[in-house]
């Protein structure tokens, strides 16, 4: 059985709705407390057994690789005055077996041809995608769950959560048939419904793990508004002829691309930090939220 062994980050985005802090910074190093989305994406995917990641990025996103690339001047600066504790957690952002590769999308042509731009790097294994402003608490992390369904299913895994019907519109939702233990045969996938007409309450949230022939049909897709690849569609088409599972996972999930799941997630984070947690708990029972 072929093992998942890379993962691919699609880094190229915008980030508009954290203007102006992303007017120069990406969006995937925002922290939440002192670590950035795109390291806790990087953790996931190690605890999953992943070893190549792959990073599809844009302009501007320069610190995502200078962030897992040895930092020679701090890293003296360091050992030079002492400070042990600080060197190894700088020494450690990047086990030593992991590697990085950085592929650059020129246009922003959606999510399906961010994927795309994996291809020569992926060539014809079964890979993870995560996107990093998904940040999903899970133990075990949610990208192993989904290798341990992967080894069993031998398919492509799609990660869901049940949301409120009226916001289906802002996910891709999918149409399955009733299984066990929190895995659905998917029958069919729409991207964004209007609530009135969704197949189900079941939203597809920033993890898969995909078969290589989703390429194929990927690279088939007519573009829609804006010359965009949708990955839905292309998991659509492919659902065709292969099966495909909705996987359930057991975690909390925080949508750091929108300002409120960012602010909830630094405070649940920082409240069981192991440096500031008494203390941050402290400071908000201290609060008078009535003003």
């Amino acid at each position: 059985m072929k093992k998942i062994t890379k993962a691919v980050f699609p880094v190229a985005g915008m980030g508009t709705r954290f203007l102006p802090v992303t007017k120069a910074s990406p969006k995937e190093m925002l922290p939440v407390v002192d670590t950035p989305l795109i390291q806790y994406a990087v953790e996931e995917a190690v605890a999953a057994g992943i070893t190549q990641m792959v990073f599809i990025t844009g302009r501007n996103k320069r610190a995502i690789e200078d962030h897992f690339d040895k930092a020679y001047e701090l890293e003296t600066e360091l050992a030079a005055r002492n400070k042990h504790a600080m060197l190894e957690l700088v020494q450690g952002i990047l086990p030593k077996h992991v590697s990085c590769i950085y592929v650059r999308q020129t246009e922003a042509l959606g999510l399906g041809h961010a994927i795309l731009c994996a291809r020569p790097v992926v060539g014809n294994e079964p890979f993870a995608v995560i996107l990093a402003d998904d940040l999903i608490d899970g133990d075990p992390p949610v990208m192993k769950q989904m290798v341990d369904v992967y080894a069993s299913e031998r398919c492509s895994v799609l990660a869901v959560q049940t949301v409120a019907r009226e916001d289906t519109s802002s996910y891709g939702i999918v149409r399955t048939e009733s299984g066990e233990r929190g895995m659905h045969r998917i029958t069919g996938i729409v991207e964004k419904p209007k609530p009135d007409v969704a197949p189900s309450t079941l939203a597809v949230v920033g993890r898969y793990l995909l078969e290589p022939e989703i390429f194929g049909y990927l690279d088939n897709l007519t573009p829609g508004a804006g010359g965009e690849i949708q990955l839905t569609d292309g998991i659509a088409a492919m659902l065709n002829a292969q099966r495909a599972l909705a996987y359930e996972f057991q975690g909390t999930r925080y949508d750091c691309g929108s300002k409120l799941g960012y602010l909830k997630a630094n405070v649940l984070y920082a409240m069981r930090h192991r440096e500031i947690a008494g203390e941050f708990r402290d400071f908000l029972g201290s609060l008078d939220l009535k003003k």
